[in-house]
Parts: structure tokens; C-alpha cells; sequence
């Protein structure tokens, strides 16, 4: 993998750079959509691409679950199991471990835990997580680590801080083949020592990128901000950096922001599936009596396939009809929304509008507000 800078806003921290793996390459920020097990809900690779994504993200804990890693490298590998030919990134298993399992043990070695699917036992140490990401092929794979919860006490979260760097340092020792790229994951709670101490003993250890983890677990708002920004300061700046698992189009702005290059989420298509649509406005929800006979496209502005050929009349049908095309079609708007935002404001950075940018994003936002009130 290559990280390559290429504009950076003279307004705040803003970055537009350009990453170069062996499937491809894009430019960040960027947006990736989550394919838990290998697949993006609702969508087909095919729709993926013309909804303008570049690099899409797969779940080590899942895969590993089911199918097995085994049976996907002895396919070929998840590029060519699921037929999507662009850059992928695979997460380590932590959170899910963390967030699933119906029980855990943590020593040193690893993670003792049973499947939330039928209850099995099994075991992943970092040794464990590189050869499950090895296997399925991802050009971009993160370090095991220890998520914690929120909230937690100092030490626990000293210990899982402690874990996280034994565990980051296991991995570089048995990291994947030599197109992959090894993530490190900063973790440290809401403690900014914590932070701090993880941060600078992962970037000893000279990681080709860095995530910030552990975040969009219960925190409010400006405690994940001053986290981002206090890590973000601590890393290289010729690598790129990675928020995990956040968030919503207003958590992207402000990221950026400060410097982000990297997202990953399940809200834009959860948020579809639950008919919860994003535009250049704010949420539409497609349930509500007021779109019954509404000619209109979800966002008059959007050229996705979905504004480009459907009414919102028609979308409130299909959802409360609970009809799967409503799935698909929400689906591909939410995505098409979220890479049309950050290409946005690549655009915003490279022209040095950012600020701009910003206070237009905020005014739409406010007067969708207005008119949902009304």
C-alpha cells in the first residue's frame, strides 16, 4: 500500500490524499460501507460501483464464523468469492468479540469466546487475526485489539491499552502477505493519557496506517471530538488515519475536519433498511403520510439511480409493503449520499473551501428542519 498527500486546506486539518493497494486505488477521505459477511446488504457488487464506492469493508469475526476462512482462501480468496474487484479492508474481530460474544475471557494470548450464532467455543489471539485476514485476502487488515466499554474505570482500561500493544506488536510479527497492509488501532477509552500512551507505542512500531478505535461506543459528541483531535496530533502524518465505525454525515464533516482520511459505518444502510433516507437536507423518512402521492425524487439534486427513476410515493409504498426492492433502492441512495459527501468535500478541500463547505452543510441541514416542522 501507498499513502500519497495531495492537497491539505489551509482552513483546519482537512487532507485530501490518494491510497494504492494491488486491487486498485482511491482517494480520501473516503467512505467505506460494511459487507459484514461479505456482502453489503441489499446490494449487488455491480450496484456498489455505480453508487460511486471505491473500497468497502468485511468482518474477520463473521467470515471466520461462516463460511471459514479456510473454505474463502481456498476460493481464491474475498475478492473473488464475492466478485468485487476493488480494495478491501478487514476489520480484526475485536469489536465483535467484544460486542456479540455471550461470553469472554481475556488473558494474554488472546480471546476465549462463544459464537452468538449456536454457542461454540473458540479462540482468537493475534496470531489467530492475521492468519483469518491472510486467508481472506483484504488488501488493507487491522491489528487485533481490545475494545472496551463505555463507560470503563481507569485501569480496566490501562490493562486493555497494555493488551492492545502486546497483542499490535504479535501481529506485525505475523502480519499477511506482502500487498497487505497492517493497521495499528489506538485505543485509551476517554482517557487522554491512555490515548496518549497507546498512540506513541504503536507508532513505534511503524504501522503503514493507524485507526482510532474504541469510539461511537456511548461517548457524547465532544468527548469523541477532543479524542480525535488528541490522537490525531500524537500520529504520522504521512499515514493515513482511520475512525472506526462512526458515523453519521455530521460526525463525517467534522472528522474530516480534523484530519481523517478513513470512515467505515452500518448506519447508512441500516438506517435504509429501517427507511431512513439521507440528502443534502437532512434525514427523509420515507414512512411518513406526508409522501403518499409525492411525485418528487427522495433529494431533487441527486443523480443516483434510485432519484434518477423513483418517486418518493413509490418508495413509501414499496417500504410498507415491506416489498425487498425497498431494500435495494434505499440502500443505493444512502450510499450514493455518503460518497457523493465525501467527494464533496475532497472538492471543498482541494478548491481550500472547507470552512465554506461546512457552514453550507449546517444551513441545509437546519432548513430541512424547518420544513419537516412545517
Amino acid at each position: 500500500m501507498e499513502f500519497i498527500l495531495t492537497h491539505r486546506s489551509s482552513e483546519c486539518l482537512a487532507r485530501v490524499g490518494e491510497i494504492k493497494t494491488s486491487h486498485g486505488n482511491f482517494e480520501t477521505p473516503v467512505f467505506m460501507p460494511v459487507g459484514t459477511q461479505g456482502s453489503v446488504k441489499a446490494l449487488s457488487p455491480e450496484d456498489l460501483k455505480d453508487a460511486g464506492v471505491k473500497i468497502i469493508l468485511a468482518n474477520t469475526y463473521h467470515l471466520y464464523l461462516r463460511p471459514g476462512h479456510e473454505v474463502i482462501g481456498h476460493l481464491g480468496g474475498l475478492h473473488r468469492f464475492m466478485n468485487w474487484r476493488g480494495p478491501i479492508l478487514t476489520d480484526s474481530g475485536g469489536f465483535q468479540v467484544y460486542s456479540l460474544s455471550r461470553l469472554r475471557t481475556i488473558s494474554e494470548r488472546g480471546v476465549t469466546f462463544q459464537s452468538h450464532l449456536d454457542g461454540s467455543r473458540h479462540f482468537i489471539g493475534p496470531e489467530e487475526a492475521m492468519e483469518i485476514q491472510k486467508a481472506l485476502g483484504a488488501d488493507i487488515i487491522m491489528a487485533f485489539d481490545e475494545c472496551v466499554p463505555y463507560p470503563a474505570d481507569y485501569k480496566y482500561v490501562l490493562n486493555s491499552v497494555r493488551l492492545t500493544s502486546l497483542w499490535a506488536r504479535r501481529c506485525l510479527q505475523n502480519s499477511g502477505s506482502e500487498n497487505q497492509a497492517l493497521f495499528g488501532i489506538v485505543q485509551g477509552g476517554v482517557y487522554q493519557d491512555l490515548r496518549e500512551m497507546s498512540a506513541r507505542e504503536l507508532v513505534e512500531m511503524d504501522f503503514a496506517g493507524y485507526a482510532l478505535g474504541g469510539l461511537s461506543v456511548g461517548e457524547d459528541k465532544e468527548t469523541r471530538l477532543r479524542i480525535i483531535a488528541e490522537s490525531k496530533r500524537l500520529l504520522p502524518d504521512d499515514k493515513p488515519v482511520y475512525l472506526m465505525g462512526v458515523g453519521t454525515p455530521e460526525d463525517l464533516v467534522e472528522a474530516v475536519m480534523l484530519g481523517v482520511d478513513m470512515f467505515d459505518c452500518v448506519l447508512p444502510t441500516r438506517n435504509a433498511r429501517n427507511g431512513t433516507l439521507f440528502t443534502a437536507k437532512g434525514k427523509l423518512v420515507i414512512k411518513n403520510a406526508r409522501y403518499i402521492d409525492d411525485e418528487r425524487p427522495v433529494d431533487e439534486n441527486c443523480h443516483c439511480y434510485t432519484c434518477s427513476n423513483y418517486s418518493r410515493a413509490y418508495l413509501r409504498h414499496l417500504f410498507l409493503a415491506k416489498e425487498i426492492l425497498a431494500y435495494r433502492l434505499n440502500t443505493t441512495h444512502n450510499l450514493y449520499y455518503y460518497s457523493h459527501l465525501m467527494a464533496e468535500m475532497r472538492k471543498a478541500i482541494i478548491e481550500d473551501k472547507m470552512g465554506t463547505f461546512r457552514a453550507t452543510f449546517y444551513e441545509n441541514q437546519e432548513l430541512r428542519q424547518q420544513e419537516v416542522s412545517e
